[in-house]
């Protein structure tokens, strides 16, 4: 085992007295070492409980053999960053995390790990440590938050969002605004949408990592305790086996999880994640040619099977209730779009859904009756991406789905944000930010302000809004993101003017500036990059390393 590295023979006997001050005794050296990497918090909805997954999990090692050690993992609160300079540094700390994970699992002689994320970029950066270390090990979420409830309305983070707007419209008043306030988050948990979060936890059941209720089971039910004591005994048996993430996380797994991720109608950022996920674990997510059009090409035949929060006013309890992840399988298996012979840290995914059964089909449509016979995401190419871009698709208005309008262009979203509030945009307008990608950023914000501003306008479905930074997976309308390449990387989403028309057809894939060529190549000429929004710190290093949205805002290689 890793760990006689740790604590075994005469050599070591320095090693164990440090044990011992933790209170080890000699008995337990003879036994795995297993860690478990938490993400407990209390600056996060979704963390501020994992200390109480993190106890069963280790309950569950103890009653299979094991000796638990939990150990710490930062995270940041997309919510609460969101709309000022935190959010730069969401994206971030993916990296960071992978990157301390690593340290603390390889300095510390773990047998196997144990991760428990909850929240968005926590998520896939365990999953990327994970595959970087191919060490034995399961996940186990803290599990989504119950929706808020008032006058029998089901409330998410994205109300509050567009409530932001339409106090802003004179639609709402600030009294009502504090009302809703109080009640569209009830407790801890990852919020209670398809947001990226919930998005990753489930996209982690289909790759494998992790037992089906994993992204739906409520974070306050029972039955998340007892589903991660049974991931710490699960990680006992992983070990035995000799189960290694690698062997998981294989292309078939990803192409799982772009099919789920289709039905569900994920958030945008999976576009992001899987990609990095893949990276770590040795391959290129590309297909044939690249990730977007392998996105589209499993999109293509992929029906988008349920509409929660945000494309729709149900939230992941609701999911849960219909049957969870597996009922979800069990439709797409009908038609072979998913591959159930693929490995998991129990055993085949077929084996999550054999039993499946689906008990809502308002919430969960059958395969022959789904909410459109495409997936919910699509990546969209032309002159002003011709890296790709993506967008939820499912959340977007039909009339939307095809739109020509005047660019108006910012410089940060802040900018954007302000010229919503107060009355500059109109409908028909194409809102241009830019400036926001991973390097030019730096970090690759979300945008869920001005977002949800249009939204409570009434604008979600006359306005569209493009960027090369990103969006929140409680984001809905023609809300276009990962601009690649980005402004700062010479792309020429930087290049636009005001009033420029750009055409917009999600179902057509694509997205162009009306431009000739004699005239973009006059004003790339013309172009000068801005300076550098942060230069000094973590993010400095960062903008200097992080490769486009394309190719997931992995770091370049040396």
């Amino acid at each position: 085992m890793r760990s006689d590295s740790v604590n075994k023979g005469v050599a070591r006997s320095p090693h164990r007295s440090l044990f011992k001050a933790m209170g080890f005794i000699d008995e337990e050296f003879n036994l795995p070492l297993i860690g478990i990497a938490a993400a407990k918090s209390e600056i996060v909805p979704g963390h501020l409980h994992l200390d109480t997954i993190a106890k069963a999990a280790a309950d569950g090692v103890r009653l299979a053999g094991g000796v638990p050690v939990i150990f710490p993992v930062i995270g940041v609160c997309d919510g609460i960053a969101m709309g000022h300079e935190g959010m730069r540094y969401s994206l971030a700390t993916r990296e960071l995390i992978a990157d301390s994970i690593e340290c603390m699992v390889m300095a510390h002689g773990f047998d196997a790990v144990i991760y428990i994320p909850n929240c968005d970029k926590i998520v896939p950066g365990m999953l990327m440590a994970s595959a970087r270390l191919n060490l034995p090990a399961v996940f186990v979420s803290g599990g989504p938050m119950l929706a808020g409830r008032k006058d029998g309305k089901t409330l998410t983070l994205t109300t509050m969002f567009e409530a932001v707007g339409a106090v802003g419209a004179g639609t709402m008043t600030e009294a009502e605004l504090f009302d809703l306030e109080e009640k569209a988050c009830p407790g801890c948990g990852s919020c209670s949408g398809m947001f990226t979060a919930n998005s990753m936890n489930c996209v982690t059941e289909a790759l494998g990592m992790a037992l089906p209720g994993n992204g739906t089971i409520p974070a306050v039910m029972g039955e998340r305790l007892r589903l991660a004591k049974r991931t710490g005994v699960l990680a006992l048996e992983v070990l035995k086996k000799d189960i290694r993430p690698k062997a998981v996380l294989t292309e078939k797994a990803f192409l799982n999880a772009l099919a789920l991720d289709m039905a569900l109608g994920c958030s945008t950022n999976t576009a992001l994640h899987l990609p990095a996920i893949a990276h770590e674990a040795g391959f290129r997510l590309d297909g044939e040619t690249s990730f977007p059009e392998l996105l589209n090409k499993v999109s293509a035949v992929t029906p988008n099977l349920c509409k929660l929060a945000p494309a729709g006013s149900a939230a992941i309890e609701d999911l849960q209730q219909a049957g969870g992840i597996p009922a979800v399988f069990s439709e797409l298996a009908k038609k072979n779009l998913i591959d159930g012979s693929s490995i998991t840290v129990y055993g085949t995914l077929a084996d999550s859904y054999k039993n499946a059964v689906n008990r809502n089909r308002d919430i969960i449509r059958p395969l022959e009756n789904p909410y459109s016979a495409t997936g919910g995401l699509a990546a969209l190419r032309g002159n002003l991406a011709p890296d790709g871009c993506v967008v939820k698709r499912s959340a977007v208005a039909p009339n939307m789905l095809k739109h020509e309008g005047p660019a108006r262009v910012f410089d940060s979203e802040e900018a954007a944000f302000d010229a919503i509030m107060e009355g500059g945009i109109k409908a028909g307008d194409v809102i241009v930010i830019r400036y926001e990608g991973p390097k030019g950023g730096p970090g690759m914000k979300e945008m869920l302000g001005p977002t949800g501003a249009l939204a409570g306008m009434g604008l979600d479905d006359k306005v569209a809004l493009i960027t090369d930074g990103r969006f929140s997976g409680a984001t809905k309308g023609a809300a276009i993101g990962h601009v690649s390449p980005e402004a700062a990387e010479g792309g020429l989403i930087g290049l636009i003017k005001e009033g420029d028309i750009i055409a917009i057809d999600i179902e057509g894939r694509s997205i162009n500036v009306k431009l000739k060529d004699d005239e973009i190549l006059r004003r790339r000429k013309d172009w000068k990059p801005l300076p550098p929004k942060v230069n000094h710190g973590y993010l400095a290093r960062y903008a200097k390393l992080v490769s486009s949205a394309a190719t997931g805002a992995i770091f370049k290689e040396h």
